[in-house]
């Protein structure tokens, strides 16, 4: 176990229904295609599959996919989708949890690297993407950069979503680089809000090349999107793609 928070039955219920937008063929055309590349004709492991957002369709796409997922509440909402012999999913962290086999690529997308709440399973999370890979295989992940630029002198909070359904803000310990994710979310139409949080440890981008190289990977690209649009100071996120050297 590490220090993840784990999601509860109601959450991973109405996950896919809030994930929606991000689950659409159009909104993740350009991750599938990047993913499917990488992978060639190999098998592909998904570090914190969740209910199969990405993984679910990537398999559609031919690629073998095997997952691990920390909650088994959510593995089971993946479960309602495939079943196990189509897509594996382990249930355990993905710091430390092994799987059989080889694989041309494994990734974790969509911030869940920030899961991990110290730089130590961190780490462990790149020494067991590589541990997984084949020689030439390749470890991707997607992750936003923490908007610290929007934070004036003695303000803590960011706002990232306002709108009629929903309220959300980050705010941030500097100090132990966590943040915390707040929600208000409208439930209904008698104007009730539901309230969540979550935490996480934000990382830039030199920290975990730092952690692939402890692993034994190497930069292999470093882009803004999906798409392959260049990485630059004004982005607000980055996909970086570790290679394991033959």
């Amino acid at each position: 176990m590490t220090s993840s928070e784990l999601w509860t039955r109601a959450t991973a219920d109405r996950y896919d229904t809030e994930e929606a937008a991000t689950s659409s063929a159009a909104f993740l055309g350009p991750t599938l295609a990047f993913l499917a590349e990488l992978a060639g004709d190999g098998r592909a492991l998904e570090f914190a599959i969740g209910t199969g957002r990405v993984g679910v369709p990537l398999r559609e796409r031919g690629v073998p996919v095997v997952g691990i997922e920390l909650s088994e509440h959510m593995a089971a909402v993946l479960r309602r989708k495939l079943d196990e012999e189509t897509l594996p999913v382990a249930v355990g962290d993905m710091a430390t949890t092994v799987v059989p086999g080889r694989f041309s690529l494994v990734y974790l997308v969509y911030n869940t690297i920030t899961n991990l709440l110290t730089q130590d399973e961190q780490v462990e999370c790149f020494r067991n993407a590589a541990r997984h890979l084949e020689p030439g295989g390749r470890f991707v992940v997607e992750l936003g950069l923490p908007p610290l630029r929007f934070l004036p002198p003695g303000q803590v909070a960011v706002p990232f979503d306002v709108s009629e359904q929903h309220l959300g803000f980050d705010t941030f310990d500097l100090v132990e680089q966590i943040l915390v994710s707040h929600h208000f979310t409208r439930d209904g139409d008698d104007g009730r809000y539901r309230r969540d949080n979550s935490r996480h440890r934000y990382a830039w981008p030199a920290e975990l090349d730092l952690m692939a190289k402890i692993a034994g990977l190497e930069l292999e690209r470093r882009v803004a999107d999906w798409d392959g649009a260049p990485f630059t100071q004004e982005s607000a996120k980055h996909i970086s793609v570790w290679r394991k050297p033959s």
